[in-house]
């Protein structure tokens, strides 16, 4: 089992910046690719970027491309998500999530079914 913890969310001014946090516990962090994702009432979850095992390959969509950076630090067993020129529509719950399987993840990392753990997330409101 794979337990993850997100933390540094909460509110902030657009064009403002946040860091998000993910701790992990249970097996080798450096085992696992990791991906963050963003909910937002009534919609479905969508991929926000993702990291592979050693941190030498990062993916993002191009909504948040150029705006949000993905590392690890495997000593640490943590992910983060470092969000700059935050703007309203960021605003959704944003979870990490764990894969543990890294054959064709850079082919699968934006699906939600390649990710085996999910943390409980945390919200991150953009006030305008």
């Amino acid at each position: 089992q794979v337990q993850l913890v997100e933390s540094g969310g909460g509110l902030v001014q657009a064009g403002g910046s946040l860091r998000l946090s993910c701790a992990a516990s249970g097996r080798t962090f450096s085992n696992y690719a990791m991906g963050w994702f963003r909910q937002t009432p009534g919609k479905e979850r969508e991929f926000v970027a993702a990291i592979s095992r050693s941190g030498g390959k990062t993916y993002y969509p191009d909504s948040v491309k150029g705006r949000f950076t993905i590392s690890r630090d495997n000593a640490k067993n943590t992910v983060y998500l470092q969000m700059n020129s935050l703007k309203p529509e960021d605003t959704a719950v944003y979870y990490c999530a764990a894969n543990i399987d890294p054959i064709n993840f850079g082919n699968t990392y934006y699906r939600l079914t390649t990710y085996d753990y999910w943390g409980q997330g945390t919200q991150v409101t953009v006030s305008s």
